[in-house]
């Protein structure tokens, strides 16, 4: 149990926390008075959590600390908290929420490069993962998405579509990644027919 996942565990465990307080923070302002002392805390979680996520990063790298337990919970904790929080958000009365589309879109194109990754595993027996530009900045689009609706930012509508957009295109461009895998690996031509062996 290293320090980095020390920070990958505690990041995960701030989850809850999260969830719990933009919950509640919901609640008051569809109550009509907003406690900004709950928005400010919902917002101080994330932020941590989310900076957690470099801090542990860097550890691991710098004092050679990487671990495959490490390899396994640091993507969990990272789209954990990435589609809690986007869910949350949706779903409870903050002054501005997330359209449904947006988070049925985020969730959709995750589940298809997941699905994706274990038809890959399964045919090719090996799996190869090359995170593309249009995939970072989509992850980078949908963190600020979350932190601009909690800051109730007033051009949201335009960072929603904006990384709504990108979030598309990138599942677009794994989905043509996976498929040119697939081709390489010949899964893509139809087998041909055996000989028959009938008896007249």
């Amino acid at each position: 149990m290293t320090l980095p996942n020390q920070i990958t565990i505690g990041r995960i465990l701030l989850i809850p926390v999260f969830v719990v307080l933009a919950i509640y923070y919901g609640k008051t302002a569809a109550a009509g008075h907003p406690d900004e002392t709950l928005r400010i805390a919902t917002i101080v979680v994330f932020l941590v959590a989310a900076l957690s996520d470099g801090i542990d990063g860097w550890l691991a790298r710098r004092y050679h600390l990487k671990s495959r337990l490490g390899a396994i919970l640091d993507p969990i904790a990272d789209k954990g908290l990435m589609l809690t929080a986007i869910i949350t958000l949706s779903v409870t009365k903050w002054p501005y929420e997330l359209p449904v589309w947006y988070p049925v879109l985020v969730i959709a194109r995750d589940v298809i490069i997941v699905t994706g990754c274990g038809v890959l595993r399964l045919l090719n027996d090996h799996l190869e993962v090359r995170p593309s530009l249009l995939g970072k900045t989509s992850t980078f689009l949908q963190m600020l998405t979350v932190a601009v609706v909690m800051l109730q930012w007033s051009h949201a509508d335009a960072v929603v579509w904006i990384s709504g957009i990108v979030t598309l295109l990138s599942g677009i461009g794994y989905l043509a990644e996976g498929t040119s895998q697939l081709h390489d690996g010949g899964h893509t031509s139809p087998e041909p027919f055996p000989p028959s062996h009938e008896t007249k």
